[in-house]
This record gives structure tokens, sequence and C-alpha cells, in this order.
């Protein structure tokens, strides 16, 4: 048995969790959020809203846009950029730590053994 915790980042609304680090990710492993939205399953308007929701939420750029020619745009992660997500994957995995060491605490309530029941 294991404790899974999802982080999610709030401010005046929700700005950055899971999706939106996977989102980033993907643009660094790719360069483009063109072809990150479809790896996704999400269209390229929605990948948009979500970083602009990020940016506003975090305060600073995390990517960087060069515009489309003859061969298309590319995108890169900032230097902010490439943090959160290296930030928010270290936050998700101390909080994964602290949520299976609380398990273990109370685990006699969610997994008796026979001579606790």
């Amino acid at each position: 048995m294991e404790a899974r915790v999802k982080l999610t980042l709030w401010g005046s609304e929700k700005f950055f969790g899971p999706g939106v680090c996977e989102l980033l990710e993907r643009i660094r492993d790719t360069g483009s959020i063109q072809a990150a939205a479809a790896q996704m399953e999400m269209s390229y308007t929605k990948a948009w809203r979500i970083l602009n929701r990020a940016e506003k939420g975090v305060g600073v750029p995390l990517i960087t846009r060069v515009a489309g020619g003859k061969k298309g745009g590319s995108s890169t992660l900032t230097e902010a950029g490439a943090r959160a997500v290296a930030d928010f994957r270290a936050m998700e995995a101390r909080l994964s730590e602290a949520g299976n060491a609380l398990l273990n605490e109370y685990a006699r309530t969610f997994a008796p053994r026979r001579e606790d029941v």
C-alpha cells in the first residue's frame, strides 16, 4: 500500500500542477508547444491557456517562443521554466515521502493486521 498525493499550486486560481509540469517537460523535449500539446492529446489553444495561466501565477515567463517561418517556430524553457519543472518534481517527491510516512504512522487503520481486528 502507498499514499499518492497530488500537488497543485494555487494563487487566486489553480496555476501549476502535474499537467502543467508535464506540458513544460514535453515542450523542453520537443522544442514545440504544438508537438507537446499533440503528445498530450490537447489542443494547441488549450496548451496556450495553460501556459498563460502558469506564467501569470508564477509571475515570470516559463518559455521563450520564436515565431515560425518556413521551418516553423520553436519554444524553449526559460531558466525560470526549467527551475519550475525541477522544483515542482522535487516537491512532489518530498510530498510523496511525507504521505507514505504518514501512511506508515496510521497503517493500522487502513491495513489492519489480524490481531488488530
